[in-house]
């Protein structure tokens, strides 16, 4: 049975990291943005700098959180299938062409909440459990095309 316990303790390790890996992330604004629903593309493009304003017109402003935060390099793996250094790679060649400039980078998820809930054209991630009435759910990461 002790000789068990070892390969029982790394199960239980690889389960519970498995369950942080496929956390039910989800896209969200502010009530006030003026959209409803994103699709994949749009979110996309507006994370990775192509689009400046929401599909309502109104300005857009992405939050992202810290760069050691479990949530932003599942996202970025489950919205474009990179790595937090392949998209650090990708801002630091567009910002050195001029071409654009990153997410606003929340120190926090309630930093995050708190922008998003007052800037109508902010735009963020958070695990699904933390959305209240302050945000509006735009896009689903799992089971999204």
């Amino acid at each position: 049975m002790l000789k068990r316990a070892p390969l029982l303790l790394h199960a239980a390790l690889f389960l519970l990291t498995g369950r942080d890996a496929c956390a039910d992330l989800v896209v969200v604004a502010n009530p006030k943005s003026g959209i409803e629903r994103l699709k994949r593309q749009e979110v996309i493009y507006l994370f990775m700098g192509r689009w400046r304003q929401l599909p309502s017109g109104t300005e857009a402003h992405p939050v992202d959180l810290g760069n050691d935060s479990t949530e932003r390099a599942e996202f970025y793996r489950q919205l474009v299938n990179k790595e937090p250094s392949e998209i650090k790679a990708y801002w630091s060649r567009l910002v050195f062409s001029g071409g654009s400039r990153p997410p606003y980078t929340a120190e926090s998820r309630e930093e995050l909440i708190r922008l998003i809930s007052s800037m109508p054209g902010a735009i963020g991630y958070i695990e699904r459990s933390q959305v209240d009435s302050r945000l509006r759910i735009v896009f689903e990461l799992s089971g999204s095309p």
